[in-house]
């Protein structure tokens, strides 16, 4: 064993590990006199030194602000005191309060005072002040730190001892001028450094004239504030140095030596940001010269305790002297780690009055082995300029492993990171025998890290180890300022955390999508069918089917194909239940996971189908909407797992599937995704029965290569004689459509009106003209008439008709789809399908309609009254939903009335998705307003219409048949445009260079399927975007989560991908905070507790009431509807003309403007953007003047 005067045992001699750097530096006894150390800082410096101190047996002591109540430094000592009363220093003040620090630290018997780093290490007048209250203070002596911490006396230094410096200022700098007359000698670019401190404050880098008065001025009151001295000095500044620092030693009795050196290029604006040890590419005799000057600057200054000397090496290997810095640094342990060597312990030992030889740290048997990296974790943002972010860590877990060590202070899941201190959470250092293995170790340690709560730099840390310069070890002082790319990130998903709180807002406030009415019937487990062959035997479902119209599709092409199904002898059917059928009955809401769970029975039951009509229409922006899905990947998803029965969609013609017309090239782009991503048929209409926007959805699907259904929507009762669109209509459209070119002559019958006798009629007659023609056949089975109509439609010589499984068919939804097979059973027109399976795939969706009830409109029945207002089925659901929404749930039956004479006021037009929609706002409009039919036409100069019935006045959905009524039209639209032609021939192309860069910068992403969404539908494609960011991929969630709240205690599993699977319980709902109107919600989450922090939304509801505006009174605005205002275009004061937009509000799809009724001044402006107002509350007053 060594004794306290070094010397040795004989015992020790026969034990080759007692001669150990590690063990001498363990067993020296020279500290058991002394036994209480303080550290004099806070967060991982002062847990990092008691570790070393309670290994050495002494107590610890350590000291905290008011706002540090909660550290983590506080709970790891022995005694732990605060400084000063509450509200008697700032929370950086406190660590800088010398006296108070030191009085502390006499009445609890400390005997050491360790700084650490910051604050007060290099403060020459505390370590005067604790030697003088005799405590020793580990570290340099007073007068060592004043000579060293002024930059300037340390150049001096250098020079005297004939160290290399880098051309600077002689002295410290205080006047413009002085800065001036050094760059008028020796040019640009010149670095100007605060004179006492470091850390990068009061550091600029200037490379002109014209910037450098500001740079001095920001730099010497940037080292003012931090250091309470503006002192300056200038140097010139090297481009693409090395920063190499070299740990030094030194005792009481002028003994020095070093500890090898730190690579610390890697900064970002003068802060280390990764540190190697030993520098990787360091020329040999370079290294040497360094260590050598370094120590002999070190004597030089008489110097004892750890401390570094930097150097900048240029691009030619020669190397200057910077500075010393007289205190332990952040970046000590890679040193450690390569050496080791405790540098603290020696520091406590060297202070407490042992030398290096008692500590067995002579040179010679100091060595280093192998390379180490210390990696610098902190909340700081690097998307957002490395802007520290603040909050509580709802999640910790930490990496370790072989060769992994961790200095942490504040990391753990429940601190709070306040924004008073630095932002670092814990130290990461790796070390390993070569650099790339450490290198590789470490990113393995960074991407175990699992931080949530607050933004952390380790993506940015990520990205900078896989950096090629990084990997070759050849960084410079500002690489990561000169290397743009390091940013570009690929972050945490955060999925789990994300997932929790989705999970926990749906604990405290339940579900909040859209149309949500109470919770699900069925919360069970759904009971998968078994399918039998025709011989009874089961179906293997675990592999989809490969049998089917669609191999036939991909042989031979949508003409071969065309030609196969003319030639089918049977009827063949659709199942729109996958899109129609659940819009219909349960508002578009069914999500992806329910598709994809019955896909592969799917593709065997129904594997003699013509398709299955699964996407388009209402579910492409729905998905994005509501569901918070991506459209394409559900069309990616279904095609995989149903490869053998072609896919229809719903395309709008020239509008694609937006609900108004868009540029030609965007209709053309969307195509050609959607033809890639899967979809095969593609039945094209226009609302309006516009051929010439129909010409541009079928010219766009031929060009991608689809199967061109060219559609003729249907309306009213063609048998009626004083209807306009009679059998003559048809047959014309008809030939136009034939004209153009299709492979497949759709008719779309979207209010189930087409009666049995016109089935044949109208069928039989073009069947007739056209013999060759595939025909297929679209219904909605609103006025229970829908079997016969379809029946009558495949007798008359249609190829296909439309079904719905029979769970989800009926009302506004297709014809039953075992009714018909039943109907069609053992007639030459057999679909084809085996009914056991079909029927056996139906117990499905009779438990998944139940899961979905809270979205059911209530409809008992079937309403021949669909005859008479022409509802179309889809419409008819979410219209009901709507009027409820709007408040006008009692008054449906007004309602419906109401969409009768909408129709005649606009003309008796088509009625398909987005007319319908025209119609129904229309209807809504009056019986919110109260307003008749002849109300509407004499006020319609006055009224503020809703957007979408001006955009119809407009023409941006095509041209009607027969024309716009008038005068309505033109009192409408009063000085808005009139377009005589379709709305694509007034608009310019979408620039998709510029809407790539667009979506590029907001969204990072370049998927052509992206662009496409965010063409069709910006706004909702944007708030899709923002929720998915929030809450994370929802569409792994089973749907009975999604939907519903989970019972306390109840256990359940998502599996975020293949292999991933999170096992969840609910414990427990905190109570209200009273100040932030918040609930902390507990899960388990594989077995580990997560809280998720949670607005109560009926904590936060305030109960405006807001007063209605008078209708006698013209001066007052009103809202003329239910709903939330969007847009504020006035401010109060201002004034504005007649028919001037006031606001812009939004209820359920619908938007309307809100437009001044007379010229005037607003006043009594009472609402803001986002306020949700009901019908007739006041907006503002218009004063007429004068």
């Amino acid at each position: 064993m060594a004794t306290v005067d070094g010397t040795s045992t004989p015992q020790e001699d026969h034990n080759p590990l007692e001669h150990t750097v590690h063990h001498r530096l363990r067993a020296n006894s020279t500290i058991m006199q002394l036994n209480k150390i303080m550290v004099a800082n806070r967060g991982e410096i002062p847990i990092r030194i008691f570790r070393t101190a309670h290994e050495l047996s002494l107590q610890t002591v350590a000291i905290y602000s008011y706002e540090d109540r909660m550290g983590m430094h506080r709970q790891k000592a022995d005694e732990a005191y605060v400084i000063g009363k509450r509200g008697e220093y700032t929370p950086v003040q406190a660590y800088l309060a010398q006296d108070e620090i030191i009085k502390i630290a006499k009445e609890h018997g400390v005997q050491m005072i360790h700084p650490g780093y910051g604050f007060l290490s290099e403060n020459a007048e505390f370590a005067r002040k604790v030697e003088e209250a005799g405590i020793i203070f580990i570290g340099p002596s007073w007068k060592t730190i004043n000579d060293l911490g002024d930059k300037v006396s340390a150049r001096t230094l250098a020079g005297k001892a004939n160290v290399p410096v880098v051309p600077g200022t002689d002295g410290p700098v205080e006047k413009y001028e002085d800065v001036k007359s050094f760059t008028d000698e020796h040019g640009f670019p010149i670095i100007i450094k605060a004179a006492f401190g470091g850390g990068g404050r009061g550091m600029r880098v200037v490379r002109d004239q014209e910037s450098l008065k500001d740079s001095f001025e920001r730099a010497t009151s940037e080292a003012k504030s931090a250091f309470g001295n503006g002192t300056v000095f200038v140097e010139r500044f090297l481009d693409k140095p090395k920063h190499i620092e070299v740990q030094l030693l030194g005792d009481n009795h002028g003994n020095v030596v070093h500890l090898y050196e730190r690579d610390c290029s890697v900064q970002r604006r003068h802060q280390k940001v990764v540190e190697i040890a030993p520098a990787k590419d360091l020329p040999q005799e370079t290294r040497d010269a360094i260590l050598n000057d370094a120590v002999r600057l070190a004597k030089s200054a008489d110097y004892r305790n750890a401390g570094t000397a930097e150097f900048l090496v240029d691009q030619q290997n020669r190397y200057y002297f910077i500075e010393i810095n007289p205190r332990i640094q952040v970046e000590h342990t890679i040193t450690e780690e390569i050496t080791g060597i405790d540098i603290v312990a020696a520091q406590i030992q060297i202070a407490a009055g042992a030398s290096l030889e008692q500590l067995g740290l002579t040179q010679d048997r100091i060595s280093t082995r192998g390379f180490a990296f210390q990696c610098r974790i902190t909340t700081e943002d690097p998307a957002n300029q490395f802007s520290p972010d603040t909050g509580k860590i709802e999640v910790y877990r930490s990496a370790g492993g072989n060769g992994v060590r961790l200095d942490g202070g504040n990391g753990f899941a429940g601190a709070v990171i306040t924004p008073h201190y630095d932002s670092m959470l814990v130290k990461c250092t790796c070390r390993g025998s070569t650099y790339e293995i450490v290198r590789r170790k470490m990113l393995r340690a960074l991407v175990e890290f699992r931080i949530r709560g607050v933004k952390t730099n380790i993506p940015f840390l990520a990205s900078l180890l896989t950096h090629q310069t990084f990997i070759e070890g050849s960084c410079w002082t500002t690489f990561i300022d000169d290397t743009p790319e390091l940013f570009k990130l690929v972050g945490s998903q955060n999925r789990a955390q994300k997932l929790l709180q989705y999970l926990g807002d749906l604990a405290v406030n339940g579900s909040q999508i859209a149309g949500q009415i109470g919770e699900s019937k069925f919360k069970g487990d759904i009971i998968y069918p078994t399918l039998h062959d025709r011989d009874g035997k089961v179906i293997d479902v675990s592999q989809p089917s490969t049998k089917g119209w669609k191999q036939i599709l991909d042989q031979q092409g949508p003409e071969g194909w065309a030609k196969a199904v003319r030639a089918n002898k049977g009827c063949l059917l659709m199942d729109t239940t996958w899109r129609d059928a659940h819009q219909s009955l349960l508002a578009t809401r069914v999500r992806t996971v329910d598709l994809c769970n019955i896909a592969k029975h799917t593709s065997h039951a129904l594997d003699n189908a013509w398709a299955l009509e699964c996407w388009g229409g209402a579910t492409f922006d729905v998905a994005m909407r509501f569901l918070y899905e991506d459209p394409w990947d559900r069309l990616r998803k279904m095609r995989k797992l149903v490869p053998n029965i072609p896919f229809q969609m719903l395309l709008r013609g020239a509008n694609g599937v937006a609900y108004k017309s868009l540029p030609d090239n965007a209709i053309y782009h969307f195509c050609k995704q959607a033809k890639k991503a899967g979809m095969d048929i593609f039945r094209v209409f226009d609302a309006l029965n516009d051929i010439e926007q129909l010409e541009v959805g079928m010219k766009a699907v031929q060009e991608a290569g689809g199967v061109v259904e060219g559609t003729l929507c249907y309306s009213g009762d063609m048998l009626n004689p004083k209807k306009k669109y009679n059998l003559d209509y048809y047959m014309d459209l008809v030939d136009k459509i034939v004209k153009i070119g299709t492979h497949v002559l759709g008719v779309k019958d979207m209010a189930g009106v087409l009666k049995p006798r016109a089935a044949r009629l109208l069928i039989g007659s073009i069947r007739k003209k056209y013999p060759d023609l595939p025909i297929h056949v679209h219904t909605h089975d609103s006025a229970g008439t829908g079997v016969a109509s379809m029946v009558a439609c495949a007798e008359a010589g249609a190829d296909a008709v439309d079904a719905a499984s029979d769970s989800m068919s009926g009302m506004t939804s297709q014809p039953s789809i075992g009714a018909i097979l039943a109907s069609l059973e053992g007639t030459d027109l057999d679909p084809g399908l085996n009914g056991n399976a079909v029927r056996a795939l139906d117990t499905y969706w009779s438990q998944l309609r139940l899961l979905y009830s809270p979205f059911e409109a209530g409809l008992t029945g079937p309403d021949p009254e669909v005859y008479e207002h022409e509802i179309p089925g889809g419409q008819l659901t979410n219209l009901i939903f709507q009027a409820s929404q709007l408040g006008l749930g009692a008054q449906w039956l007004e309602t419906k009335k109401a969409y009768e004479q909408a129709n005649d006021l606009l003309g008796d037009i088509v009625k398909v998705t987005p007319t319908s929609k025209v119609v129904g706002d229309m209807a809504q409009f009056m019986v919110t307003n109260k307003l008749t039919y002849d109300d509407v036409q004499q006020k319609a100069k006055e009224l503020d219409f809703p957007g979408s019935v001006l955009e119809f006045f407009e023409g941006l959905m095509g041209q009607p048949y027969g024309g716009f009524p008038e005068p309505l039209r033109s009192d409408a639209l009063r000085d808005r445009r009139k377009m005589d032609k379709r709305p694509g021939l007034y608009m310019d192309p979408v620039d998709f260079n510029a809407i790539k860069k667009e979506v590029k910068e907001k969204f990072n992403t370049t998927s052509e399927t992206d662009i496409a969404s965010y063409v069709m539908y910006p706004k909702v494609f944007e708030d899709y975007r923002s929720f998915v960011d929030k809450y994370g991929d929802l569409s792994v969630l089973p749907t009975k989560y999604f939907l519903n709240r989970p019972e306390i205690g109840e256990e359940f599993a998502v599996e975020l991908e293949k292999g991933k699977v999170l096992i969840l319980k609910l414990l427990a709902i905190g109570p209200l905070s009273d100040e932030t109107g918040q609930r902390e919600v507990f899960y388990e989450m594989n077995g580990e507790v997560r809280q998720a922090t949670i607005d109560d939304n009926k904590a936060a509801v305030e109960n405006t009431s807001r007063p209605k505006a008078d209708p006698g009174d013209s001066s007052q605005v009103g809202a003329p509807i239910s709903g939330v205002l969007v847009e504020i275009r006035v401010k109060e004061g201002g004034t504005v003309k007649k028919g001037d937009p006031i606001a812009v509000m939004s209820a359920m799809k619908m938007e309307m403007v809100v437009s001044a009724p007379h010229a005037g001044k607003v006043s009594n402006l009472g609402v803001r953007e986002g306020d949700s107002v009901a019908g007739s509350d006041l907006i503002c007053k218009i004063e007429k003047e004068g």
